[in-house]
């Protein structure tokens, strides 16, 4: 039987909680993101988003595959020497929300990693959470469900705390 929490962490899970509610929703904004960018870059629209530049402001410039690219050569590994070339200037901000969710998806696991360890879950939940940053929709899902598992959680342990009969003192037996 794992081990529980003992009530003097409870301040730390509670700010442990709120970090991980925030790091999932940015990270699961981000996947979204990245998502997105990849159906504009890898489907037959072949787009990328950039800002600044010869095109204005924000702007959709065309990637162009190169000429081994076939449909599947996502699918296969190397890509089947695929190379997608992009021909917009100015910052591609397709290539910043690859970035920002890669370097984001870190400090979610971080927080993941510390919710999990003072709640001492087992590690299959650790491994439940990481999937949040990278399996659209489910980060939101799992913020709602975790959040709620633990304020209940803690909640329940403070009650039995505070109905628990004080001890009398060793000097009035």
């Amino acid at each position: 039987m794992p081990r529980a929490p003992k009530l003097a962490s409870f301040p730390a899970i509670r700010g442990a909680l709120k970090f991980y509610q925030i790091c999932s929703i940015i990270t699961g904004v981000g996947l979204l993101l990245l998502v997105a960018e990849m159906i504009l870059k890898y489907t037959p629209i072949h787009v990328e988003l950039f800002l600044g530049g010869s095109g204005g402001f924000l702007w959709f410039a065309d990637a162009v595959p190169g000429p081994d690219c076939q449909w599947f050569s996502l699918f296969v590994p190397g890509g089947n020497g695929c190379s997608i070339l992009s021909t917009g200037d100015g910052v591609n901000i397709s290539l910043a929300i690859l970035v920002v969710h890669g370097w984001f998806y870190v400090v979610y696991l971080i927080s993941c990693f510390r919710v999990w360890s003072l709640m001492r879950w087992p590690f299959r939940r650790f491994v439940f959470l990481a999937l949040g940053g990278v399996v659209p929709f489910l980060s939101f899902i799992l913020e709602v469900r975790t959040a709620r598992r633990v304020r209940a959680y803690l909640a329940e342990r403070e009650a039995a705390k505070a109905s628990a009969p004080v001890p009398a003192p060793e000097g009035n037996r």
